[in-house]
């Protein structure tokens, strides 16, 4: 791999995830840490990214949102096992509010075996997909319209979501740590995903390993206010300890 498309896949990353480690880039990318460190430096450099301790992180702090088309693929096979996983919590006729971002579309994809569901999410293209579903009543949330996301935010979306009381929300993070829990690179969107959690007998956050250790801008809940967080298995065991009962994994398939 040249070294122009090795800092592109690295910046393809942090626009995915907000952050990336060299240590994690190193042993993915197959490059010595010192080639990572001075590809982040070019980055930073060039006004792409934001060194960090250990890393990189993208520079547009409150305002930074990833396009949805640069997170789809990325890490796919984990966000379907993941999906799986989640969607074995829910029964046919329960209630599910779908958290807008690309895993909890595949959520959305994996609920789709179920029967007699109520689906209430403020993400258009989640809404489109459950709309395929052959036995469903879906409600969306109304509200502004966040660019490439596809999430709808604001007032309007947070009082609509006052108004109902669901089975399961299932969530997405920017990340997740023991300390300072699930937190989003995007302020805009912390009030509906508050109203999304208070809406729910159960929240579920779903997220890849790669979101775990890391702290985003905005606080959305602690730990402690979410029932479960669902992960695929590229998730460390050091990282792992720190999350205890609430944490469960799901077996990302290897590739045949």
């Amino acid at each position: 791999m040249s070294a122009s498309t090795r800092r592109r896949e690295i910046f393809t990353r942090v626009l995915a995830d907000g952050y990336v480690d060299a240590k994690t880039l190193s042993a993915a990318l197959g490059v010595d840490s010192s080639t990572i460190r001075r590809d982040l430096d070019v980055l930073a450099r060039d006004g792409k990214v934001e060194r960090t301790h250990g890393g990189a992180k993208a520079i547009d702090g409150a305002s930074f949102e990833v396009p949805y088309a640069l997170k789809q693929d990325v890490r796919r096979a984990e966000k379907s096992a993941i999906a799986s996983a989640a969607a074995a919590f829910v029964s046919d006729g329960d209630s599910v509010v779908l958290d807008s971002g690309s895993t909890t579309y595949e959520v959305a994809v994996a609920l789709r075996e179920k029967s007699s569901l109520t689906v209430l999410t403020n993400d258009l293209r989640i809404a489109k997909f459950v709309a395929s579903f052959p036995d469903v009543r879906l409600l969306v949330t109304g509200g502004e319209l966040l660019g490439s996301v596809y999430t709808l935010i604001g007032d309007h979306a947070v009082r609509f979501m006052s108004h109902y009381s669901a089975d399961w929300a299932f969530l997405g993070a920017d990340a997740i740590d023991p300390a300072a829990g699930i937190t989003n690179n995007n302020t805009l969107e912390v009030p509906i995903k508050r109203a999304l959690i208070a809406a729910a007998a159960h929240t579920v956050v779903v997220a890849d390993h790669a979101k775990f250790g890391h702290r985003a801008l905005a606080k959305v809940a602690a730990l402690d206010e979410v029932s479960t967080i669902v992960t695929d298995s590229g998730l460390g065991d050091d990282q792992r300890d720190l999350y205890g009962d609430t944490l469960a994994i799901a077996e990302t398939p290897t590739a045949s």
